[in-house]
């Protein structure tokens, strides 16, 4: 079982029109198995790799809303974290919910309206596999507005946080250190958008997923339907692709061996 400290990634799942498509899709890519759906949460179905949880697919209850990653961080007490994110100048819109047995979850915005969750484990802490192929590796918000995000994800989630790259610049990126952990804990990162990105797209999490092999993964992306939206690419902590599932669900494949160093 995964420990998590306050404040790290613990879980993930993606919102979708239609489940069976999303089976078709991610058990292929990732060896994903699934759960039976869950009909009292909106057909909510577990995924697993080698019998571990490591996410879930959702049936979107209403046609309206995005089909989407969504990222949910720890926490000890999901009502006061919502009560942070209040003050902070976030926003909550659903929960604090008690999901069963297994623990109770928050639904919210950032000031610069990135959207993500909080999770606070009871009978299930979160995933129970993470950091190899067909499980989650990472999470970053992209945001045209860093000097408002910031502040919010320090008060929060107490985060220490480092600049990477030149505050301001074409690479603008600040990594999350959790608060209670040692040098090195990561909880995630926040990019600067890129100034030609579309004007409609919104601040945004995006959730990268580990494979073993980043360039076979993106060829069977578009096998299964799904587009490769930036080709693959090796960087100091992976190679890596940005794609789109059969459904638009957008997130990453990396490929944590292969890395710019080796």
């Amino acid at each position: 079982m995964v420990e998590f400290a306050a404040g790290a990634p613990c879980w993930a799942d993606v919102m979708l029109p239609d489940l069976e498509a999303g089976k078709r899709f991610y058990g292929p890519l990732l060896g994903w198995t699934f759960g039976k759906p869950d009909p009292d949460r909106h057909r909510y179905t577990l995924t697993y790799r080698d019998d571990k949880a490591v996410g879930a697919l959702v049936a979107k209850p209403d046609g309206r809303m995005p089909t989407v990653w969504n990222v949910y961080f720890a926490s000890p007490d999901a009502r006061a974290t919502a009560r942070a994110i209040h003050e902070a100048g976030g926003q909550v819109f659903a929960g604090p919910e008690q999901v069963g047995p297994f623990g109770t979850m928050v639904m919210a915005a950032d000031p610069v309206g990135g959207v993500f969750g909080v999770w606070e484990g009871a009978r299930r802490p979160g995933f129970s596999l993470k950091d190899s192929p067909g499980s989650f590796c990472w999470t970053e918000l992209t945001t045209r507005d860093p000097e408002t995000a910031d502040p919010f994800y320090r008060a929060v989630f107490g985060y220490r946080t480092e600049q990477i790259g030149r505050a301001g610049g074409a690479f603008d990126y600040e990594v999350w250190t959790l608060p209670d952990g040692p040098d090195g804990a990561y909880a995630g990162g926040r990019l600067r958008m890129d100034p030609q990105a579309p004007a409609a797209l919104p601040a945004h999490f995006t959730v990268l997923l580990g494979v073993e092999d980043c360039d076979e993964a993106a060829d069977q992306v578009l096998g299964l339907g799904g587009k490769v939206r930036t080709p693959p690419r090796t960087s100091p902590y992976g190679r890596l692709a940005e794609v789109t599932d059969n459904q638009g669900a957008r997130f990453t494949v990396i490929d944590l061996s292969r890395t710019a160093e080796g």
